[in-house]
Parts: C-alpha cells; sequence; structure tokens
C-alpha cells in the first residue's frame, strides 16, 4: 500500500499537516488517539468518513517519517 493514496499535506488545509484525503483529520489526532488505546474500529465509529485504508495509510506514514 502506498501511503501517498491516502494522505496529503495541502498548505492551505490544517497549516500543511499530514491529513488524510478529502478531511481535516491529521495523521497525527489519528496516531495519538491509537496511542491513547482507541482501537481502530473505534476510530472508524468516531469518523464514519475513515476507511481502514486510511487508517492502515497513517500507520504506514509514521512508519516512513519517524524511523
Amino acid at each position: 500500500m502506498n501511503y501517498r493514496n491516502y494522505i496529503e499535506s495541502d498548505h492551505r488545509i490544517m497549516l500543511g499537516k499530514p491529513v488524510i484525503k478529502g478531511t481535516r483529520l491529521t495523521v497525527e489526532l489519528i496516531l495519538r488517539k491509537l496511542g491513547e488505546g482507541a482501537s481502530t474500529t473505534d476510530l472508524l465509529i468516531m469518523y464514519p468518513h475513515l476507511t481502514n485504508e486510511s487508517l492502515q495509510a497513517a500507520i504506514l506514514y509514521k512508519q516512513g517519517h519517524f524511523k
């Protein structure tokens, strides 16, 4: 999976922070929620416009940028 299919960074959206395409949900927010103990199911319920693929992309983004 290429995370770039699901994540974008645009200076006009959330000051250029990486977000899930078509949303204002930052990768940072998703990773923080996961770190606080939320499950992917929890996130899909809280944010119904997310998909399993977009959540996986956020995790892959982290792995690629914060080694």
